[in-house]
């Protein structure tokens, strides 16, 4: 039996062009997010992303990404830009998150020596929609394009979670067959520049998800 079955979600996220996100849809990409991260290369303003937004074709999610902004920030987000989920990579805890009455992502930081347990998340966070395991460390930021010992994803995590940090067209395919995540999350690994999407990468990395995809089942 395949993978086929198990079809692996796409999101590219960091989006700042009009122009890549209508050739991620083309593509079959999942989700498109955005940053209003301070600090981020790839922020962009309510305004810029509100305009970006009609490039998005329905039936694909519009993703808020957000680290450390303060409710008001959100809120405009929300005002401005109607996302279908956001994402959290501060140290926002779940009521925080979930007090916007919306689905929402927990990004949990892999970089450093800290356990992460299955029912530690759960604890933490039993709103949450899934989870992000990303490459940072706790008090960082994502996007740094370097890659976590995939081992470390805690076992028994009863929630969707895709894989992120250090994720490219070059080890996208191994990193499915590893961890078998219900998505991955990539951004820098599709770029020419932060921000600037690389039209030959974004091809092949969704090659690359559908080629593990169709891969056989390892018992």
């Amino acid at each position: 039996m395949s993978r086929t079955l198990f079809r692996t979600r796409i999101k590219f996220c960091g989006m700042t062009r009009a122009g890549d996100i209508r050739l991620a849809s083309e593509l079959g990409v999942d989700a498109i997010g955005f940053i209003f991260a301070k600090g981020s290369a790839r922020r962009v303003a309510p305004s810029e992303a509100r305009a970006m937004r009609q490039a998005i074709p329905p039936m694909v999610e519009v993703v808020a990404l957000f680290q450390q902004n303060n409710r008001e920030e959100v809120r405009e987000v929300l005002r401005a830009v109607r996302p279908t989920l956001l994402q959290f990579h501060g140290d926002e805890d779940d009521a925080f998150c979930r007090s916007f009455n919306m689905p929402y992502l927990k990004a949990i930081a892999m970089g450093g020596r800290t356990e992460v347990t299955a029912r530690g998340l759960q604890q933490m966070y039993p709103h949450a929609a899934g989870f992000l395991f990303d490459s940072h460390v706790a008090g960082g930021s994502g996007g740094t394009g370097v890659a976590f010992d995939w081992s470390q994803i805690p076992p028994g995590v009863h929630r969707p979670y895709l894989l992120a940090g250090g994720i490219r067209p070059e080890n996208v395919h191994d990193a499915i067959l590893a961890t078998q995540p219900w998505g991955v999350d990539v951004s820098s690994g599709i770029e020419a520049a932060p921000g600037l999407k690389d039209g030959y990468k974004m091809r092949q990395f969704v090659e690359e998800v559908r080629r593990a995809d169709t891969q056989p089942e390892q018992d």
